[in-house]
């Protein structure tokens, strides 16, 4: 088994290392006949893309994607698509004094204990280029999902950065595209942009809470008790690389919660059931409710950092470690479009899965 797919009917493989000669994901299960080319992927790319912002790695990479078969004349032919995106700006040299020894909240040193080897050029498959890859593949999956679900729209922002949150009644969605944050907060912004620039010139990094939403979802997605829609998107977000935590709808919160305040009251809306709240973020018995879909991830602070951390060698040496390149001091800002890439092909991977087991048509009409 080698762990590197996800996914059923919609099935992404990811491959490469971070300063290899290239990244990416081969697509299998994607239905032929959607119109599909570099152009439709290439948009989610770039906003994941590094050195946009004094605020992420320079490292500069174009994340250009080629699309090397699965598609005939545009169209896609129901075969494997392959998705390729080069390494252009590999810098290798600057991890040539970590080789022997471990970043201290890293996966250097379980990827060694696992293996007995490791990638130590820019941290290989554990590096967060690897998410690159995922991008594209959600790429795929919002295509195909424009087609079969027009309705539905997925959306990414950052709620926190380390102990700062976002003030919910400032939140603006637009707001989400003009600063480099992904925030919906303007005011919370301006404050992050100070607060990072003061972690980078200490040589620290620091943490973020992210959240996807997808609203358009149709109820009946997901599956009792081992095909939850829930589970298998806390799974999705917990593989990104640098996630500690999930949680949907209210999350840990529920558990401070009563049975009154957490349970979403319902009533008969003009197109059926309207629930008064949404506590369950959009899922209730791992199958979707129609509501929006609602996720939050934590993502930790960066390992590789200039401030000095005491470690071991390879050989058992106990040693100080400080790690020189170009890295994010906050790499929560970046995992916006990964989480929503992640939404997208969960989702299409469960509308299939449903469409494969009870058909087109509707099901338990209320009413």
């Amino acid at each position: 088994m080698s762990f590197n797919s996800f996914g059923q009917m919609f099935r992404v493989t990811t491959w490469g290392e971070s300063h290899g000669p290239a990244i990416g994901a081969v697509v299998d299960g994607c239905p032929p006949g959607v119109t599909l080319s570099e152009a439709d992927i290439q948009p989610w790319l770039d906003r994941r893309r590094p050195g946009q912002s004094r605020f992420t790695t320079q490292r500069r990479e174009a994340d250009a994607v080629e699309i090397l078969s699965g598609t005939y004349e545009g169209r896609t032919t129901g075969t494997p698509i392959q998705l390729m995106i080069r390494n252009t700006d590999q810098r290798s040299k600057d991890y040539s004094e970590i080789a022997e020894s471990f970043r201290p909240g890293h996966a250097d040193i379980t990827y060694w204990q696992k293996y007995g080897l490791r990638d130590p050029r820019g941290g290989g498959r554990s590096s967060a280029r690897e998410t690159a890859a995922r991008v594209a593949a959600g790429g795929v999956a919002r295509k195909v999902l424009a087609a079969l679900l027009p309705q539905l729209e997925i959306t990414g922002c950052m709620v926190a950065m380390g102990p700062h949150g976002i003030d919910r009644a400032r939140f603006d969605a637009a707001e989400i595209a003009r600063n480099p944050f992904f925030c919906p907060d303007a005011q919370a912004a301006a404050q992050w942009a100070e607060e990072l620039d003061a972690l980078r010139k200490a040589g620290d990094s620091v943490g973020a809470v992210i959240e996807v939403t997808a609203r358009g979802v149709p109820p009946g997605l997901g599956a009792p008790i081992y095909g939850k829609l829930d589970a298998d998107l806390a799974a999705a977000m917990m593989s990104i690389n640098a996630v500690k935590g999930v949680e949907i709808g209210a999350g840990m919160a529920a558990a401070a919660l009563s049975g009154t305040e957490n349970a979403d009251e319902i009533r008969m809306g003009p197109g059926g059931p309207e629930y008064l709240s949404n506590q369950a973020g959009g899922i209730l018995g791992g199958i979707s409710t129609g509501q929006e879909v609602v996720v939050r991830f934590a993502v930790k602070p960066t390992s590789s950092i200039l401030t000095p951390r005491r470690t071991v060698t390879r050989t058992g040496d106990e040693t100080d470690i400080v790690t020189k390149g170009r890295h994010d001091p906050c790499v929560g800002i970046r995992a916006v479009p990964v989480g929503e890439a992640m939404m997208a092909c969960v989702l299409l991977d469960h509308l299939l899965r449903h469409r494969a087991q009870v058909g087109e048509g509707p099901r338990g009409r209320i009413g």
